[in-house]
């Protein structure tokens, strides 16, 4: 009999584990809040079930569904390679608990788990600085750090960068010497605002005044003079009374 006859040989390292899609039967020596770890027999590697390999619902907890000690039927749907460890990955969904049935003969879900899990893969040892970005610069408001699109200022107006410690305190020391000078010109632009208000009040009477005295006096003049034109009707009036009794 060949060698291509016989079993493929197992992946460097992976060798003395249990083969992939196989289904047993192992014991719950751990539980965490994001899985259980299996024991299968014959085995020295443990294996995690991860909650959503637990049940087809939601799984907050592993302790809502296994405890310490506890025998459940798994099935191998994952093995890894990661540095120097070798992950181990079981499902209890794929299984049927009470027979051990495989609910999964076709291993499709057990193959979206596994892209999912590629998918959400930590990377932290790649990691992305943000150089490029904190030296651009923003064609909106001028400022470096920040895209144009991420700018919350309004159109048209610029901010600056606060003054350090440092620079504050001489700038505090110039402040008192400069206030007396700008309290003393206010108080003058006080006065002069007083002076100015009180000047027009006194040219708005005199000229109030001035106008109600000339209408007094146009006022006498007219009944002076209407007082004379009486006077004299009478007195007309009074000759020609007398040249009609003469007659």
């Amino acid at each position: 009999m060949s060698d291509s006859d016989g079993p493929a040989a197992e992946p460097a390292g992976l060798d003395g584990l249990p083969p992939l899609f196989s289904i047993s039967k192992g014991e719950v020596v751990s539980v965490q809040t994001y899985g259980a770890f299996v024991r299968l027999p014959g085995y020295k590697k443990e294996g995690l079930v991860h909650v959503s390999e637990m049940s087809a619902s939601r799984v907050e907890s592993a302790s809502e569904i296994v405890d310490v000690g506890e025998q459940v039927w798994i099935k191998v749907i994952g093995r890894e390679i990661q540095g120097e460890k070798v992950k181990l990955s079981f499902s209890m969904k794929a299984v049927n608990q009470g027979t051990g049935r495989d609910l999964d003969p076709n291993n499709v879900m057990a193959e979206q788990d596994a892209r999912r899990r590629k998918h959400f893969r930590d990377h932290t040892g790649n990691r992305i600085t943000l150089d490029a970005i904190l030296n651009t610069t923003c064609s909106k408001c001028g400022c470096k750090g920040h895209f144009t699109k991420d700018c919350f200022s309004a159109p048209g107006l610029q901010y600056a960068l606060l003054p350090e410690e440092d620079d504050e305190e001489p700038r505090q020391q110039q402040i008192p010497s400069a206030t007396p000078q700008q309290d003393s010109d206010k108080k003058k632009k006080k006065k002069k605002e007083k002076k100015m208000k009180k000047k027009r009040k006194r040219e708005r009477k005199e000229s109030e005044s001035g106008s109600s005295s000339s209408d007094e006096c146009k006022s006498k003049r007219r009944h002076r003079d209407h007082t004379h034109d009486r006077e004299d009707k009478k007195k007309k009036k009074h000759k020609k009374h007398k040249s009609h009794k003469h007659s």
